[in-house]
């Protein structure tokens, strides 16, 4: 996925959490995870009609790559492939992060957005995964400004960037079209000044982890 995005490919990891470009190899195992959590994720995600099955296939997967490819090389996103590495080294694709809608110049910002599998919820994947990704952002990235937008109903996800310090600063009303309705969202913000005095927002999520 090379491309014109400052810092863009990177592999970025911290202890069993890996971030990395998507593989046109991916698609099995992308498929099995999207298909294993479809209770999990269809009620926050925007999704074109059909089903569930057909949307996430190894065979939907290679329009999915293709697209972020796409988008990668014209500099509008980072998509990551999450993955999460067992004691004797495999490696498993257990979730996605991508840094979109990038804007340059003036307003250099990005909105955030993920999804894990639920069978390793609860492992600070996605904390973890964010942090890097902001961390990236923010420095090789040449960003100023990132933003997580989540339905208020959510509480999940919420957790994963209240953990980490971001700002609650907006309400969308009727702000996306998720699951046949107009779904209202919270604003979620996090600009580089906040947490250059910490060292990064790896170092607070450490912090608090610790």
């Amino acid at each position: 996925m090379l491309g014109s995005t400052p810092g863009w490919p990177a592999v970025l990891a911290d202890g069993p959490v890996l971030l990395r470009p998507y593989k046109r190899g991916d698609g099995k195992s992308w498929s099995e995870v999207r298909i294993a959590n479809q209770e999990w994720l269809a009620p926050w995600e925007s999704a074109p009609p059909g089903p569930w099955s057909e949307m996430n296939s190894t065979r939907a997967f290679s329009y999915v790559y293709a697209d972020m490819r796409r988008a990668a090389r014209r500099g509008d996103s980072m998509p990551f492939a999450v993955c999460w590495r067992e004691t004797d080294g495999r490696e498993r694709l257990v979730g996605h992060l991508n840094l979109g809608n990038i804007v340059r110049r003036a307003f250099s910002s990005a909105y955030a957005g993920y999804w894990v599998d639920h069978r390793v919820a609860g492992r600070g994947v996605i904390p973890t995964a964010l942090a890097l990704a902001v961390d990236h952002a923010f420095g090789p990235g040449g960003l100023h400004r990132i933003e997580v937008n989540i339905r208020p109903e959510n509480r999940p996800s919420r957790r994963v960037v209240e953990k980490l310090g971001f700002r609650e600063e907006a309400y969308h009303q009727r702000y996306m079209h998720i699951d046949g309705g107009w779904r209202d969202h919270l604003g979620y913000a996090l600009t580089s000044e906040e947490i250059a005095a910490e060292g990064g927002l790896m170092a607070r999520w450490r912090r608090v982890r610790a």
